[in-house]
């Protein structure tokens, strides 16, 4: 135990003293700048129950839950003023979202077969472009806001696949846009500019395509909710 105490308080110490140093004094004066992004994601649908009384006889309500998912992007970033900073980060983002059903009781003993959940697995190709505002720098720490809109397309998107037979599928528009809020920290390090990135996005695209399965007239509308934790790296 107190070799742990000894070695929480050396690590204590060296950071205290490594935040006397003024890394990348003049990093923040750069007009244009680079990195690349990487996160982890949790993403699910805000969605609608169908009102269509015929469905509603049938099935209680469909749900969606969080599910875990990654994403990778470039970054290039623009200086527009000292504490204001213009961003685009194209990249790709894989995430797998989850619909589960709730069936009434003597429906579902009448067909057996029926799904409780089904997995609709994305492979967006993204375009986000962020408007960032940055505080004051304190030492090597500089926390921010930022804010902005994505325009994403699914590459798996069977929307336009009229010959698949697969009733697991659920076919979404193949377009998203989306907006993000979120919040961060950059840690100047001696040779890189580290942060850390914790933001929110809400989808103003219905992304639902409604076929003839029981399934899919669920529901009325299918938007996006996600929320990225990434780690940044600008040199």
């Amino acid at each position: 135990m107190k070799r742990i105490l000894l070695i929480i308080t050396l690590f204590c110490v060296g950071i205290a003293a490594h935040s006397q140093i003024s890394n990348l004094s003049s990093f923040d004066g750069r007009l244009l700048h680079y990195g690349i992004q990487v996160g982890y994601t949790q993403s699910k649908f805000d969605l609608k129950f169908s009102e269509n009384s015929a469905l509603r006889d049938s099935m209680q309500g469909v749900t969606s839950y969080y599910n875990a998912g990654f994403h990778i992007a470039v970054i290039g970033d623009l200086r527009i003023w000292k504490y204001f900073n213009l961003r685009l980060l194209p990249g790709v983002t894989i995430i797998n979202r989850e619909l589960s059903y709730s069936w009434e009781s003597a429906f579902f003993d009448a067909h057996p077969h029926l799904d409780i959940r089904r997995n609709v697995e994305s492979v967006y190709g993204e375009i986000p472009l962020e408007f960032r505002y940055r505080a004051m720098r304190w030492k090597n720490f500089r926390p921010y806001v930022t804010g902005g809109i994505t325009y994403g397309f699914d590459f798996s998107s069977l929307r336009k696949n009229k010959n698949n037979n697969d009733e697991a599928i659920v076919r979404l528009n193949p377009h998203e846009v989306h907006y993000t809020i979120g919040v961060g920290l950059d840690f100047f390090l001696k040779y890189v500019k580290f942060a850390i990135d914790l933001k929110a996005g809400f989808g103003i695209i219905n992304l639902w395509v409604e076929d003839d399965d029981i399934y899919s007239r669920s529901a009325d509308y299918l938007k996006s909710r996600t929320l990225m934790f990434s780690f940044t790296f600008e040199g």
